[in-house]
């Protein structure tokens, strides 16, 4: 059986990855995942948890916000800076009031996902890979010492 995508698969791939290039999805992706990291150590054995922080509302609350705020940052990435503002603000809220922020994690993915979101610049050319830079360059190059001549070099 043959793994080439089928027509209908590769129309919702390629749908998927133009609608993922006009938003900071990874960024977004990350505050969410770290927000609902943040949740899920809410619910560990008391065993396992060191801090439950301010009456325990605040411990669910600024996680369930950063759930919400990467929500947001996906489905409208108009208003990111202010969205990962508040997810990074919140993440590291989180740091008092819901075991160290889930036990380091999903602070760091709220921290680092808010600062991807921040950092997105919508209008931006793609980059070009260093393997092609170095191709082009190689070709300017070869073509230019092919066009001058080896007698370009002699000054007579």
């Amino acid at each position: 059986m043959s793994k080439t995508p089928t027509p209908e698969r590769a129309g919702v791939r390629a749908a998927f990855r133009a609608w993922r290039a006009d938003r900071p999805f990874w960024g977004g992706l990350l505050l969410t995942l770290g927000g609902a990291e943040i949740l899920l150590t809410e619910k560990a054995s008391l065993k396992v948890v060191l801090h439950i922080g301010m009456q325990g509302l605040a411990g669910y609350l600024l996680p369930a916000v950063m759930v919400v705020a990467g929500l947001l940052i996906l489905f409208n990435p108009a208003q990111r800076l202010f969205y990962s503002i508040i997810g990074v603000l919140l993440a590291l809220g989180t740091w008092l009031t819901s075991n160290l922020g889930g036990f380091f994690i999903g602070l760091l993915l709220g921290v680092v996902g808010s600062c991807m979101a921040f950092g997105w610049l919508p209008d931006q050319e793609p980059r070009v890979s260093r393997r092609k830079r170095r191709r082009a360059a190689k070709a300017a190059k070869a073509a230019l010492s092919g066009a001058v001549g080896p007698e370009a070099g002699e000054l007579a």
